[in-house]
């Protein structure tokens, strides 16, 4: 097992902060805003006329970085949670154990890189040979990328880090989180949802805590008629690494056999 992180490494990586692709130690007073709250937050009578298409060349930017870098990489699984775990609970365990198994079945594990969960799923990728990649975001209260991202890309915006999810991710796995991991995740069962994306299960991992959640699907979404019938069954809740990890191959092997059923049909 690895040595966990000392106090003086923890104080230090506290203090670095990612602007994009670029790396901050040390803040300075004139850091009061992110990129994208200077976006959408609030703006001059005429000054989006002079910045906001050149934004979009950063924007741009953006989506070429993360393309670029991720585009050979294996098959990936994305796991979602909270960056407030520590690393004394159990989650933090359940988050590790997790990519352990992704990684053994031959997935490779993209998080948020930062801390908690995020960095439990990738540790435990990466201490089984996998994989692990992590997508960074500037933050007001950004803390970098955690020690156990192999691939690290750094984002300034959401919405560019969100494509990335998606596109580069065969499921997504959301352990307890917050309001990011809500966002994540309901972003996921909308494209689910709309047939955006297709055989791409979300499973929730921890069902004494999104059992309430789920009831509130089913019993409120569901029977005042704001989702069709069924659509709650696009969450898989389970509290078992290895059933999360079968849902995950199983969705994988449809993928597969539909590509091959295809290719028959061409002929």
């Amino acid at each position: 097992m690895a040595p966990e992180k000392n106090s003086a490494s923890k104080k230090q990586s506290s203090s670095i902060k990612h602007r994009g692709p670029v790396q901050l130690r040390r803040k300075r007073k004139d850091e009061k805003t992110t990129t994208d709250q200077r976006l959408l937050d609030k703006r001059g009578p005429t000054d989006w006329v002079h910045t906001d298409p050149w934004r979009v060349l950063r924007i741009q930017s953006e989506f070429i970085e993360g393309f670029g870098a991720l585009a050979e990489v294996p098959r990936a699984v994305t796991v979602f949670g909270s960056a407030r775990t520590t690393v004394d609970h159990p989650e933090y365990q359940s988050g590790r154990e997790l990519g352990t198994a992704l990684a053994e079945a031959g997935y490779a594990v993209i998080t948020g890189g930062g801390p908690g969960v995020m960095e439990a799923a990738n540790r435990g990728c990466s201490e089984a040979g996998g994989y692990s990649i992590g997508l960074g975001i500037e933050l007001p209260f950004e803390q970098g990328l955690n020690e156990w991202v192999d691939l690290g890309i750094n984002f300034r915006y959401f919405f560019a880090r969100k494509t990335m999810f998606v596109k580069y991710s065969q499921a997504f796995i959301c352990l307890p989180g917050g309001f990011g991991t809500l966002d994540e995740l309901f972003e996921a069962l909308t494209l689910v949802q709309t047939h955006k994306v297709t055989r791409f299960p979300i499973v929730l991992f921890g069902t004494e805590y999104w059992s309430g959640l789920v009831d509130w699907i089913r019993g409120t979404l569901e029977r005042d008629g704001k989702i069709s019938e069924g659509d709650v069954n696009l969450l898989h809740v389970t509290d078992s690494v290895e059933e999360a990890v079968r849902i995950v191959l199983n969705a994988d092997k449809g993928v597969d056999e539909a590509a091959d059923l295809g290719k028959e049909e061409e002929w």
